[in-house]
């Protein structure tokens, strides 16, 4: 096991980000890893006192320019927007490392997802009811989210959360009309987003089905 820990920016971290030469800073990476404009990061391990600290932890720190319109922190150094985190890691690139860490934040999303799909309150009294609560919300969020890869590519919905999915997709009002040996759905024509809805069941119908 190995961690990765957002880091506060103290004033020691900050004095030590000034000393960094330029050449320390070497180019980070996007989600694909390719090199991202106008952000760098290096290590600050040797440069803070880590008495006390877990032994063989190392301090890496990211800065980037501020995207044009962003308002400017009191911790942002030469104008330069700088996050720390912590790993134990040994071994890989500090680019790979910090794009590692920066993932982390997928995740968190999930989480936030899950608790609007139902996870913010155990409704039940007994540990093993609640246990079964989390399984199905659990279950609901994996469908959400295979339902917006498969039914939803290429459009905004796709990056849709529970909230807007509930209010721009499922609460659509829809009838289910049968004739000439057919079912058809038929949505309001005047609902802004109806258009996803026959799009995303095309798409599903599709699909080759599974061996």
């Amino acid at each position: 096991l190995s961690y990765s820990i957002g880091f506060t920016l103290t004033e020691q971290v900050q004095q030590a980000v000034l000393r960094l030469p330029k050449s320390a800073w070497t180019p980070a990476y996007d989600a694909d890893r390719q090199v991202r404009p106008g952000a760098w990061v290096a290590e600050l391990t040797g440069l803070l006192d880590l008495t006390g600290w877990p032994k063989g932890m190392r301090v890496i720190a990211r800065k980037k320019r501020p995207h044009p319109g962003a308002q400017l922190r009191f911790t942002d150094i030469d104008g330069n927007r700088v996050t720390c985190f912590v790993t134990d890691t040994k071994q890989g690139q500090l680019a790979d490392l910090e794009l590692r860490h920066r993932r982390r934040a997928r995740a968190e999303d999930r989480i936030r997802c899950a608790k609007d799909t139902g996870l913010a309150n155990l409704p039940l009294h007994h540990f093993t009811r609640n246990q079964i609560w989390c399984e199905l919300v659990a279950l609901a969020c994996e469908l959400l989210t295979w339902m917006q890869m498969l039914a939803l590519p290429g459009t905004t919905a796709r990056g849709y959360e529970p909230k807007r999915l509930r209010l721009r997709l499922f609460a659509v009002a829809g009838r289910l009309v049968r004739g000439g040996r057919r079912v058809r759905l038929r949505l309001a024509s005047r609902w802004p987003w109806a258009r996803d809805i026959p799009t995303a069941l095309d798409r599903l119908q599709a699909l080759p089905a599974p061996p």
